[in-house]
């Protein structure tokens, strides 16, 4: 019987060391699996913080003249996030800034300071200046004129001469081509170029390649373009000021008065992929290789800088 009950009690304690044991090794693997969950979320964290992969979709819209660089920058950025998608639109700088204060762009382009719109609280966006674009009078050949006084151009935008002959050109009927309001090319034309004043009445077109189509048509017509529009085909004359050319060294130094940052507005702050893509905008890549093949200035290039009221002043 003592030995009967010995052998109970020998199985009894082995079974309890054998329990024990399968205890402390689950104890031992609930552990690790902790730290591995927890270690999952540290590098997923971490992941994100050094700039993993990023995912999402922006929309980035408005000033037209911005529009062409814009979209080579994001064709050029998704290639580099797959996960990305920018949908860049146009519209007018009018547009990118009132569209991007109610939220319905992510990032708002513009010709003009956000300060010179009415409605637009300033203050709730932030300012990303990518790039500068000269602007000029492009004039029909047939006019026969390459260079104006800004009294004369003034003369001609206002009404107050209707013939080239008037202001030493041909005699040919001048036709003017404006911009709609809301225009950010209009808005710098009509400060910088025209000092202010009115335009009189003449044909509306928004689209820069239809202003461009319709000058190149149109016997004696005169519009304005940002210099990428002039293709060096001599349909289309690129008119000097005063006796300056039109000239993106003559823009830098501050020679040539008709100019404008290219803006691109967030409401806000940035988030992730806003700011990665202004990065990338403002990169070497973009600044030294789209923004002068595309026909604009690297902001960075500028030996003058101007306010939102106007005041330009030497760097």
């Amino acid at each position: 019987m003592n030995m009967k009950k010995l052998m109970v009690l020998m199985v009894f304690a082995a079974i309890m060391i054998f329990t024990a044991a399968c205890g402390n090794s689950n104890g031992a693997s609930d552990s690790e699996g902790a730290a591995n969950g927890s270690g999952d979320g540290s590098q997923a964290s971490e992941s994100n913080n050094v700039g993993g992969e990023l995912k999402g979709r922006i929309v980035v819209g408005g000033s037209s003249a911005l529009q062409p660089l814009a979209a080579a920058a994001a064709k050029g950025f998704m290639d580099k996030h797959p996960g990305v998608e920018i949908q860049v639109q146009g519209g007018g700088s009018g547009t990118g800034l009132s569209q991007v204060a109610k939220g319905n762009f992510d990032i708002g382009d513009s010709d003009y300071f956000a300060e010179a719109k009415e409605g637009i609280d300033a203050g709730a966006l932030v300012d990303h200046k990518v790039a500068v674009v000269g602007m000029t009078a492009a004039v029909n050949p047939e006019a026969g004129v390459k260079n104006l006084s800004q009294e004369d151009l003034i003369k001609v935008f206002t009404g107050k001469v209707t013939n080239w002959k008037e202001v030493g050109g041909n005699d040919v009927k001048i036709t003017l081509v404006n911009r709609p309001d809301g225009s950010g090319t209009r808005a710098t034309f009509v400060k910088f170029a025209l000092k202010g004043a009115t335009p009189a009445e003449g044909i509306i077109q928004d689209s820069s390649n239809t202003v461009k189509k319709i000058i190149q048509q149109t016997p004696g017509a005169i519009g304005y373009e940002a210099f990428s529009y002039f293709d060096g085909s001599g349909k289309m004359v690129k008119l000097s000021i005063d006796g300056v050319e039109a000239t993106d060294e003559n823009v830098k130094n501050g020679k040539f008065p008709i100019w404008a940052y290219e803006h691109m507005y967030t409401k806000g702050e940035p988030d992730p992929i806003e700011k990665a893509f202004i990065e990338y905008m403002l990169s070497d890549e973009i600044q030294k290789g789209l923004v002068p093949q595309q026909g604009y200035i690297s902001a960075t290039q500028m030996q003058v800088e101007r306010n939102a009221a106007g005041e330009v002043t030497k760097k």
